[in-house]
């Protein structure tokens, strides 16, 4: 039990610090687009590189930060089943929507995307917007597998956590109002 618990465990803080990390990256896309609009507007310059930096800031913040929002219980949960439930039918609605929901989704999403970020490698993918934009379009679509990625790992992290309070050798979960708002 204590090897699944340091797994888990080492999961959550793995999410934690990429979410905590990429937090920072809203500040930078709130400061770009400001940019943005301040050279458009009151100078009249326009930048397609800083305009396309928004768009891959906005693209990483939210999906390399799904994860860290997972363990955080961000993510929208069907409540019918959930808010009223003992922390024991909590663990186990957890457990069975990990794997009836959220790792095949994560698995299809790799599974459909693997083709595309492999062609954009291949042609090492840049900007439609030619030598104007940001030549990494195909980092951008690699965002993709990083989020199946991490949300797979935190959903994994999440499946154990309920196994171990299934058995007893975890504490239950917060009630789902309290853990409601420390998402991103």
């Amino acid at each position: 039990m204590r090897s699944l618990q340091g797994l888990a465990h080492a999961i959550d803080r793995l999410n934690e610090a990429i979410g905590v990390t990429v937090a920072w990256l809203a500040l930078f896309l709130v400061l770009a687009a400001f940019t943005v609009v301040l050279m458009r507007y009151v100078f009249g310059v326009g930048s397609v590189k800083m305009q396309e930096s928004i768009v891959y800031m906005h693209a990483i913040v939210f999906m390399v930060a799904a994860g860290y929002t997972l363990l955080h219980n961000g993510h929208v949960r069907c409540d019918i089943f959930y808010a009223a439930a003992s922390p024991r039918r909590r663990a186990m609605v957890d457990l069975i929507g990990v794997f009836v929901f959220l790792l095949p989704t994560c698995a299809l999403i790799a599974w459909a995307a693997w083709p595309y970020v492999v062609q954009a490698w291949s042609v090492r993918e840049g900007s439609p917007e030619g030598s104007l934009g940001i030549p990494a379009v195909f980092l951008l679509k690699s965002v993709i597998l990083v989020f199946a990625g991490l949300v797979s790992l935190q959903g994994i992290a999440l499946a154990l956590h309920s196994v171990l309070r299934l058995a007893g050798a975890e504490a239950p979960a917060p009630e789902p109002a309290e853990a409601a708002g420390h998402g991103l």
